[in-house]
């Protein structure tokens, strides 16, 4: 490996780097390197170039917090990985933080062959199929952690006073119904927005496991419906995909719910992401004014807004808080909670 190319890695995750190339390819070097993204978790992204064929090489942060833990989530990469949900892997090693996979042509979404209600269909069928998996390890409770980050966001000085009380009592009111069973919980990607959604031009594959573990089944379909399937048939395509049959009056009431605690959960770890980068103090939100989810989508199409920024984030998590509210709203929601609430 030439002095050039090593020297864009970070001096530190060289030589594990080096011994993964060994391992996968037989030799300590690459023909090329280009380094792709940052994630917010802290990960490092290259495409490498190895005998003239393109990787790429993952090099995971190793100062795992309480939200991180490479052990966790290279394993739900693997497991996923041998069920050919996520990308083929060359090499995995939790304990230096290395991974090393197909790179993979990528499509835009929109080319998906049979336009948004196949996608939706197929979304829904690679969901049944990882939560067909070997279970991923447990962590914490999603509905304990998010009445946390609810709790944080309130009293962080990030918004004024009250203004998200109305969040919080949505927030309650789902707790209390929704029947949350920690023996059914399943393998669960719990972040599948469409920049984690890989389309190749012949089939999809699902990216980033830093979130991964057992969840409630629910978790994962939700989050598409929020981002995918945002109209009635669009819906219906996903839970066909998922069920192989249409959803009955309970699972569709459980939806609409498990939809506001995803939108919620989003506005939180956004909106305390933006406060954790900030340099200095900014004055509290005073309203909660938002681009509509079309419009925040549009923006990025433009490139005005760039997917993992701060700014992106601090204008993701108000469009999140919004589209909670309107959900408080919806006579669905009341609709679900009393089905919930009849059991």
């Amino acid at each position: 490996m030439s002095r050039s190319k090593i020297a864009l890695l970070p001096v530190a995750r060289r030589d594990a780097a080096q011994r993964a190339l060994t391992a996968a390819f037989g030799r300590a070097s690459f023909d090329d390197i280009r380094k792709l993204t940052t994630g917010a978790s802290g990960s490092l992204i290259y495409r490498i170039e190895v005998a003239g064929k393109p990787y790429l090489l993952r090099l995971e942060a190793l100062d795992g917090d309480e939200n991180r833990d490479p052990q966790r989530s290279f394993l739900c990469m693997t497991r996923a990985a041998q069920a050919a949900i996520a990308p083929p892997l060359h090499y995995v090693d939790a304990s230096s933080g290395v991974a090393i996979m197909d790179f993979l042509p990528e499509r835009e979404l929109d080319d998906y062959p049979g336009g948004r209600a196949a996608l939706a269909r197929a979304l829904g069928q690679m969901v049944a199929r990882l939560q067909a998996t070997a279970p991923f390890p447990r962590s914490r409770s999603y509905i304990d952690v998010l009445a946390r980050l609810v709790e944080r966001l309130r009293y962080s000085g990030r918004f004024a006073p009250g203004l998200l009380d109305r969040h919080y009592e949505g927030f309650e009111r789902i707790r209390e119904v929704y029947p949350w069973d920690d023996a059914t919980l399943v393998s669960s990607h719990n972040d599948l927005h469409p920049g984690n959604i890989l389309f190749d031009g012949n089939r999809l594959w699902l990216i980033d496991w830093d979130a991964a573990y057992c969840n409630d089944a629910l978790l994962d379909v939700a989050v598409l419906s929020n981002f995918f399937a945002t109209t009635p048939a669009l819906q219906a395509s996903l839970l066909q995909g998922w069920l192989g049959r249409p959803a009955d009056r309970v699972t569709l009431a459980r939806l609409v719910l498990m939809r506001q605690l995803g939108r919620l959960f989003y506005a939180c770890t956004s909106a305390l992401f933006v406060a954790e980068r900030q340099a200095r103090p900014t004055p509290p939100e005073t309203d909660l004014a938002a681009l509509s989810p079309a419009q925040f989508h549009a923006g990025v199409v433009r490139g005005s807004i760039v997917l993992g920024t701060v700014q992106a984030m601090r204008i993701g998590s108000k469009v999140s808080l919004a589209t909670f509210m309107a959900g408080l709203l919806d006579p669905k929601f009341n609709q679900a909670i009393d089905t919930l609430r009849r059991g």
